[in-house]
């Protein structure tokens, strides 16, 4: 997959249409070391162009790879970019406040996200290691995308199943839009392909956890929000750990993050399902936590082991990796359809996506 085999000219517009067209695209440019031409990036968006985040991740990906970029600024919709070798292991600080200038901090998970599969796969040369060290500065929690949190406890543990030796270190939260926030991650190169995995079905919840977290508010706003959780999830049956937790940093922002554990079942290995909410003016505390126990008992009614976040996430590397893998999710989403097509345009897999959107459903792999 490495080998140059032609430009891929993709259409930021497609389907979903948002930043993770661009990322999805990014990284496996790197990891194929095939030229990429981008354009109409987020061209539907109320603000079309590359954000500070995508800018970052742009930046990153180049930067482990020393790709050649063209178009590489704030607002641009169309952008170049020409791997000059593989990925290359080694220690690197992206910081998406910076690259924002004054604007908003934006993610710095969507960041993690474009460098981490070809750091994983980066494999060591007689001149350094393959192990990676990235520090990430920005927002580590913020709508729309995946939390820091999420990361850590139910994308990063199937990735580990898969080969992928990562670990997370959440220095300091940093809520959108300041911002503020720390990340250290660790990633283990490696020299073979991944592993597939098969994610048909789940065994009984072992247990629900979580935080309520407030950054720079009163104390109440937290203890509400995982009192209301607490309650919601009683009604269902379902008795939850979920820990108010006050904290200090760039700037005001609250969010509660619970998790589905879910024991091994007979054919296979636990998962765990991850849901967020995030308050914002206007908007009691109990009405974000209700918010957030709904998506979870939705998902536990679907009796699917993956949730619909995890399940776009699992494209790339279940399509990267050497055997035929299948994930059954309680709801088909566009992002899911969408990265299934950013993958068909630069790997020869079979990738089908089973039912339709809004719906449960099922990520195939075949064979490569």
């Amino acid at each position: 997959m490495g080998e140059w085999q032609g430009e891929v000219v993709v259409d930021g517009s497609h389907g979903e249409g948002g930043g993770q067209v661009l990322r999805s695209a990014l990284t496996l440019a790197t990891i194929t070391g095939r030229s990429l031409r981008i354009e109409r990036i987020r061209a539907g968006r109320r603000k079309p162009g590359l954000r500070p985040q995508h800018l970052t991740g742009v930046r990153a990906a180049a930067a482990v790879c020393k790709a050649r970029l063209e178009g590489d600024e704030l607002g641009s919709q169309t952008l170049t970019f020409v791997p000059s070798g593989p990925p290359r292991p080694g220690e690197y600080a992206f910081d998406v406040a910076e690259v924002a200038q004054r604007g908003s901090a934006g993610s710095v998970g969507l960041v993690l996200q474009t460098v981490l599969l070809p750091l994983a796969l980066a494999a060591p040369d007689r001149d350094r290691s393959a192990e990676s060290r990235l520090t990430l500065r920005g927002g580590t929690h913020a709508a729309w995308a995946p939390s820091v949190s999420y990361l850590e406890h139910a994308f990063l543990p199937i990735l580990n199943r898969m080969g992928v030796r990562t670990g997370v270190e959440l220095a300091c939260w940093g809520f959108y839009p300041a911002g503020g926030g720390e990340v250290q991650v660790r990633i283990a190169g490696r020299e073979g392909p991944l592993s597939s995995i098969q994610l048909t079905e789940r065994g009984e919840l072992h247990r629900v956890w979580g935080t309520a977290a407030a950054m720079n508010l009163p104390a109440h706003i937290p203890q509400r929000m995982a009192d209301r959780a607490r309650n919601v999830l009683a009604e269902a049956g379902f008795e939850a750990q979920v820990k108010p937790r006050r904290l200090r940093g760039a700037g005001p922002g609250a969010g509660i993050f619970l998790f589905a554990e879910y024991a091994p079942s007979p054919s296979g290995e636990g998962v765990v399902a991850g849901f967020s909410a995030y308050g914002r003016r206007g908007l009691p505390a109990e009405r974000v936590a209700e918010a957030v126990c709904q998506e979870l008992l939705a998902h536990h009614r679907s009796g699917a082991p993956v949730d619909p976040h995890l399940a776009d996430q699992l494209v790339l590397p279940l399509a990267l990796a050497e055997g035929e893998s299948r994930a059954v999710t309680s709801r088909v989403s566009h992002h899911l359809l969408t990265n299934v097509w950013v993958a068909r345009q630069f790997l020869a897999r079979e990738l089908t996506v089973e039912g339709e959107p809004g719906s449960p459903g099922a990520l195939v792999v075949g064979a490569p």
